[in-house]
């Protein structure tokens, strides 16, 4: 469940359950609300920081192993050594994509991290 959609049950049970509203749409609800939301992205961006730890130590060793196929491949000059060489590099290629991924997961998260701590100065 994304943080907005918790803001909204939040206010939409606050609406339901009482007609004034005192109670349940407090300053005190709603920092709630923006500290729960908080807590879960700071806890999905600890995860994708870890992804991306180990992401860059895959993507090394992947690398490399490409950089080694290419030698081997200018070197033997033969055409299974130069199919083992592309192969190596749609590896290395396939998982630095999937680390720019992950950075801008990552970027999206510290930003949503920032608006919910400006949110929470803001009060």
């Amino acid at each position: 469940m994304s943080a907005d959609s918790i803001i909204r049950a939040a206010r939409a049970t606050s609406v339901a359950l009482g007609s004034k509203g005192t109670a349940y749409n407090s300053a005190a609800m709603r920092r709630s609300a923006v500290e729960r939301s908080l807590r879960d992205v700071h806890g999905r961006l600890v995860r994708k920081r870890q992804e991306l730890a180990v992401l860059d130590e895959q993507l090394g060793v992947l690398t490399e192993a490409a950089d080694d196929a290419r030698l081997r491949a200018l070197v033997s000059e033969t055409p299974i050594a130069g199919h083992d060489f592309h192969d190596a590099q749609r590896h290395a290629d396939a998982a630095a994509r999937a680390r720019e991924e992950l950075v801008g997961v990552i970027d999206e998260l510290e930003h949503r991290q920032d608006e919910l701590l400006g949110k929470l100065a803001g009060e």
